[in-house]
């Protein structure tokens, strides 16, 4: 099967197009022939090189944890789902990633797409959609009438996160900067904070929920929105939960657990239409279509998710 891998870590044109055996699955798998993934920025920084102490993989490395196609084969003790089913995920860490035409994932991480949302919708869901939804829905258990706080709305993560929490009935504030505020609107913010022009700090105040994507400075002026009892999850660096303790704030960092169910959930919020897929960027899967999306993906100002193309 065709791969985009990479044979050592560095840079974007470290990923290269190899033909590579189909990967054999497990019992408790299926294998899924893909036809979108999408990027995210734990692909590049694992690429760089940032996270091989916490992720130790062996080399070559397929990298890229959305999945969105058909199930074309499934081990013997998946029942829930059958062999062309259309199905989404976020598979399960490892050096056999979602760069590819096939990948392998676990069955419990799995979930049908609705038959109103396509591959690509699909595949822009699983890592930025959980991420929101593990922040918001069981960390910090996100209640109608909350007022939330999410940083750098426009991304992946926060534009996942502002339609969830108003699903939940939150009142809902974003930073970004002037060039997305109708975007935001677009999405449904009740209060919009252009970064460039606004310090959010002196704009809010009483907050329930901060969701930090930011971390640094941005992290420790969030504390001072917050009411006492407030939240603050950060998916950018670990907080100060002593320092957060004197602010009388639940401070928490998040890193990703994958679960079909949730991602469900999340689906079923599509199919309703309470919850949509805003690609702002499209690319071919291949070499130079994944180098150009890590690109720009690193430069931090994507809008919406960055999806490719596999089929």
């Amino acid at each position: 099967m065709k791969a985009i891998i990479i044979n050592e870590y560095g840079s974007a044109e470290n990923l290269v197009e190899k033909d590579i055996p189909k990967p054999i699955i497990a019992d408790d798998q299926v294998l899924v022939e893909l036809h979108a993934t999408s990027i995210n920025p734990i692909d590049w920084k694992l690429r760089e090189g940032y996270l091989k102490e916490k992720l130790p993989f062996d080399f070559p490395i397929i990298l890229g944890w959305d999945a969105a196609g058909v199930i074309a084969e499934k081990g013997h003790s998946v029942t829930e789902f059958s062999v062309g089913d259309r199905v989404f995920a976020r598979p399960a860490t490892t050096e056999k990633g979602t760069y590819a035409e096939y990948t392998p994932v676990d069955k419990n991480l799995l979930a049908k797409i609705p038959d109103n949302i396509s591959f690509e919708e699909a595949a822009a869901v699983p890592l930025a959609g959980l991420t929101a939804w593990q922040c918001l829905v069981d960390f910090a258990d996100i209640q109608s009438g909350d007022k939330v706080l999410i940083h750098a709305g426009s991304g992946g993560v926060g534009s996942y996160a502002i339609q969830l929490a108003k699903s939940f009935g939150a009142h809902v504030a974003s930073t970004a900067s002037g060039k997305n505020e109708d975007f935001l609107n677009e999405l449904g913010v009740d209060a919009f904070i252009n970064y460039q022009l606004q310090d959010f700090e002196e704009e809010l105040e009483n907050y329930d929920i901060v969701l930090d994507t930011m971390g640094g400075e941005i992290q420790k002026k969030s504390y001072n929105v917050l009411k006492n009892g407030g939240k603050l999850v950060s998916i950018a660096q670990p907080p100060d939960e002593e320092y957060a303790a004197t602010k009388g704030v639940k401070a928490g960092f998040e890193w990703l657990d994958p679960d079909g169910k949730k991602l469900a959930k999340i689906g079923d919020l599509m199919e309703k239409g309470t919850v949509k897929s805003h690609i702002g960027h499209t690319f071919p899967f291949s070499e130079e279509g994944l180098r150009e999306a890590h690109k720009l993906s690193e430069t931090h100002h994507a809008r919406g998710k960055i999806v490719i193309q596999i089929k």
